[in-house]
């Protein structure tokens, strides 16, 4: 009897508003790092972990939603391990994608370049940190790699 190979693991990465000035905007506080620097170090983190990593920005709310909609039909499906989201500034202002997130059941991973709570009060509150399944805070763009690190190792549960 032959079993059937298992499928590459697929991960999603989303990154919200603003997400597309990396490297120009506030370098102080993001670094240098540009989003396709950020994107090419998410696929290649995946691929070392013997996953594949899509890699999509959007400064549309909405978006990302339909996103993370979709990407919960892919995980009910068996063909995504889950979302790697930074949402940005929507993490603290948006009830819609804490909805989209608990309603798709699609296991996220919530990532900030920066540690928001060192930063503005109006940073400290998120509205994705109560449906998502880990978050990585204040580690730079190595934060992604955590996150897909995590998502990968909640997926695939020790023997």
């Amino acid at each position: 009897m032959t079993t059937a190979p298992n499928p590459t693991p697929r991960i999603l990465v989303l990154n919200g508003p603003n997400l597309n000035l990396l490297g120009t905007r506030e370098p102080a506080v993001y670094g240098a790092t540009t989003l396709a620097d950020v994107e090419a170090l998410c696929r290649d983190a995946a691929q070392q972990k013997g996953a594949e990593a899509e890699c999509r920005q959007s400064n549309h709310e909405g978006q990302l939603i339909d996103w993370i909609h979709e990407a919960g039909v892919a995980h009910r499906a068996g063909q995504l391990a889950g979302v790697v989201f930074n949402a940005g500034a929507y993490t603290h202002t948006s009830v819609a994608l804490h909805d989209a997130i608990k309603g798709s059941g699609v296991p996220v991973i919530e990532v900030h370049i920066s540690n928001v709570h060192a930063r503005e009060s109006f940073r400290h509150h998120s509205w994705l940190s109560p449906v998502a399944a880990g978050i990585v805070v204040g580690f730079g763009v190595d934060g992604y790699v955590l996150a897909i690190e995590g998502l990968l190792r909640k997926a695939r549960p020790a023997p």
